[in-house]
This record gives C-alpha cells, structure tokens and sequence, in this order.
C-alpha cells in the first residue's frame, strides 16, 4: 500500500517561507525586469515566426507580393517629387533633390509603419494573448522585426537611387550603425504605442494627424535650412532635436555629399544615440509595467 503524507499547516512556518522552498511563485505576479528579459530571449523563436507569418498574410494574397515593400516608399516620393518638387518648387537650393527626398521619405517611412502597425499590437491580437502565455512584448518586437525586413529592401532601392548620382564612398558604411539605432528606437516606440493602443481606444484615431505633424518638422520634403529661417532660439533647438529629423539628417550626410545638415555630425550622433535610449529603453520598461493587464477587461 503506497504511503502518503498530509502537510501540517500548524507547523509556524510563514507560508510565504513554504512557498519559496517549494518554488512556488504568486500567481499574476508582475516579474523583475531582468527576469522578463529573459523569458523574452526564450520566446526569440516564436518572434520569428509570428514576424513571418505577418509578413505572408499581409501580401501573400497580393500579386506582386514582397514588390509592394519597394514600391510604397517610391510610390510616396514620387508625389511629394511632384507636389513639392515641381509645384511648390522647394527643391531650390538642393542638390540630387530626388536622393535627399527619397531618403527622408524612406527613413521615415520605416518609423511611421512601425507606430501604426504598434498601435495595435496588444488591440489586435486579444483572441492569442489570452489563449497563450508568453511575454506580451513579443508581439510589439515582432511587428519591428516585420518593419525592419521592408526597410532592408527600401535601403537597398535607395542606395541604387543616390547612386546613380552620388559617388559610392566608405560613409555608405555608416548606414548600418544609423540603421541599428533607429530600429532600437523603433522598436521602444511600437512598445510605448502598444500599451497606448491597448488602454486608450482612441489614441489609434489621433495616430494619422500626429504621424503627419511629426512629417512636416522633419524636413522631409524640404531642406532643413528652411527651419532656421523661420524659427530661433529655442523653438528652432527643439525642432533640430527631432529624433526623426536627426536620422534621417544622418542618412543623408553618409548617401550624400554637399548636403546641409540641421547640426554638425558629432551633434547628430551624439543625439541619436541619446534618442535610442531614451526611446529604446523607456518604451520597454513602459510596457513592461503593464504586462499584466494585457488582454484583460
């Protein structure tokens, strides 16, 4: 006959005591921030292929398939060419327009899809987060992840386009370090907007007009030098400090020559990697804190 044993709760022990002996663990618990970066290493496999099947619903129905990743952000440039290249005539004073156009284009395109795909990270996908257990910042991880395969092609287009009139020099090099930071930086931003998305229902309508403000201070479709122009002192400081004016200012001086910047090189740097951490970092932790009340409600 097996023999079994019955725990005697009058021992005196705390049951918290019990618990740690026995590796037990308060349910709902929100874990350490160290301790959730791992369970996220874990789960790098499930980013992957969730960043993969993304990737296959969204144009595997379509004809021309992954062409679409290129052809939105030419398709973009090419009007903003039309409108403000040739109506509104601000390709003055700029030389390869089409180059420093198609960069702003290009690298702010990469950020705007992954604020709006990230909007909905948490919203969108309710039905997986309570039928599975995994650390809910995979989904927000893993729409960069998608952002960042379709910005690979769009530099890769870009490159042949600032070619064909700029020489290839070792600063095309830089691109890959201006590449890493900005995908840091995007990656904090889909987290801070996932959380956003998923507790404020309308913070999703207020993304289209914030996405186009945040256009038009970044001198995209204009020089830079228009800014200080128009504005000083502090409110021209704020307006050079934009993250994305500052990429995007650092694409064009490593694909470009001649080309005017909104600061010196060191600065934009030094911004730019202040930018990732803050962003990078911030949005992690900020999304973080909110784990347990994803999906819930």
């Amino acid at each position: 006959m097996s023999q079994t044993a019955v725990a005697d709760s009058d021992t005196g022990t705390p049951l918290r005591e019990l618990a740690r002996r026995h590796g037990l663990s308060a349910a709902g618990k929100l874990p350490g921030l160290a301790a959730y970066t791992r369970q996220l290493w874990s789960y790098r496999h499930f980013i992957a292929s969730y960043a993969n099947a993304k990737v296959m619903s969204s144009l595997g129905k379509t004809r021309l398939g992954m062409v679409w990743q290129v052809l939105t952000p030419l398709i973009n440039a090419a009007v903003y060419y039309v409108i403000f290249g040739l109506v509104l005539s601000t390709a003055r004073g700029v030389d390869n327009f089409i180059a420093y156009l198609c960069t702003g284009v290009f690298v702010f395109q990469f950020t705007q899809s992954v604020v709006q795909a990230g909007i909905q990270a948490i919203s969108g996908n309710l039905g997986l987060i309570r039928a599975l257990h995994f650390p809910r910042a995979s989904l927000p991880l893993a729409i960069t992840m998608v952002e960042v395969r379709n910005m690979l092609a769009s530099v890769a287009v870009l490159m042949v386009i600032v070619g064909i009139r700029e020489p290839i020099t070792f600063e095309w090099l830089l691109v890959v370090p201006i590449f890493l930071l900005q995908s840091v930086f995007n990656a904090g931003l889909a987290m801070a907007a996932a959380r956003l998305g998923s507790k404020v229902a309308d913070f999703k309508q207020l993304v289209p007009f914030i996405m186009r403000i945040w256009l038009y201070g970044s001198a995209v479709l204009y020089p830079v030098s228009k800014f200080a122009d128009k504005l000083d002192g502090w409110k021209l400081a704020v307006v050079e400090a934009n993250p994305l004016l500052v990429f995007i200012d650092l694409m064009r001086h490593a694909l470009m020559e001649d080309v005017q910047l909104a600061n010196s090189p060191l600065v934009l740097w030094l911004e730019a990697i202040g930018w990732t951490i803050v962003v990078g970092i911030g949005g992690y932790v900020y999304f973080w804190r909110g784990e347990k009340g994803y999906g819930r409600g």
